[in-house]
């Protein structure tokens, strides 16, 4: 018998303070959630991030198992990059000659993984997958950005990293003619447990310490969680859009795969497994 997850969740997105478009995009829509942040400076960037999510809207209101569910959601990437290409191309091709798209993606699936249920997480460029858990934060994603390499490297250190002129670079995103390699990796997450993927104007904006701060407050709702983490970004200067998405780990429920009873003992008997 699987266990099915019961969720509870919330979005919220901000323009910020600087910017005249919202280039972020987002979709939550059980059993998939994701948020796709619109390159900044480039032509399109908004479009991009919609299409990414047009494409993962897809994925909402089905059942998967794991291997189905990460097949999904990289499929649901390439058709995404295949369009914001073909729409960089049509644009060129109309005499816009420099043309230039792009987007990042962190998304997330649960799927059915039988005794728990999993959840698959993929991300794309710098915006953000977390957990909150028994008071502590852990980012599960790992930003694809030139900061992230010069840490990795030992060249800076992470406090650096956050005022290196050079931090919002990202190394990997969706919209160049290189393939988009995203990162995809499958976690269990208890009962209590906080999912939370944002663009990089919330992570950017306020520090991992503020986030769990937000996060750690059981009396808030979902909702007004993502609210609370993109008000609190936009109040911290809001130099970029800001969206969070927060995803509450309720309960898990035994979900029988027979109708009845009476099915149940039907087809263990056909099994022989009753005799």
């Amino acid at each position: 018998m699987s266990r099915k997850v019961v969720i509870a969740h919330g979005a919220a997105t901000d323009v910020g303070q600087v910017r005249k478009v919202n280039e972020d995009s987002h979709v939550a829509e059980p059993p998939v959630f994701v948020v796709a942040d619109g390159m900044g400076g480039h032509d399109g960037g908004d479009i991009a991030s919609e299409m990414v999510i047009q494409e993962f809207a897809k994925l909402g209101g089905t059942h998967y198992v794991s291997e189905s569910g990460s097949q999904a959601m990289v499929e649901a990437l390439q058709a995404a990059q295949d369009r914001i290409v073909a729409f960089a191309l049509e644009q060129r091709s109309r005499g816009a000659s420099d043309y230039q798209s792009g987007t990042t993606c962190a998304a997330a699936l649960i799927a059915d993984g039988g005794s728990s249920p999993l959840w698959i997480l993929l991300n794309v460029g710098d915006s953000r997958i977390y957990r909150y858990f028994d008071g502590t934060l852990s980012q599960l994603s790992r930003d694809h950005s030139l900061v992230q390499e010069l840490v990795d490297s030992g060249q800076i250190t992470p406090e650096q990293a956050e005022h290196h002129p050079e931090r919002n670079v990202v190394t990997r995103a969706l919209g160049g003619m290189a393939p988009a390699v995203p990162d995809i990796f499958q976690v269990t997450l208890p009962v209590g447990a906080r999912l939370m993927l944002c663009s990089d104007g919330v992570s950017g904006m306020i520090s991992d310490a503020e986030i769990a701060d937000i996060l750690a407050a059981e009396e808030t709702d979902a909702r007004d969680t993502a609210e609370k983490l993109v008000a609190a970004a936009v109040e911290a200067g809001g130099r970029d859009n800001a969206t969070a998405i927060v995803v509450d780990v309720m309960g898990l429920t035994e979900e029988n795969p027979y109708d009845s009873e009476q099915q149940r003992v039907s087809m263990e008997q056909k099994l022989g497994v009753l005799p």
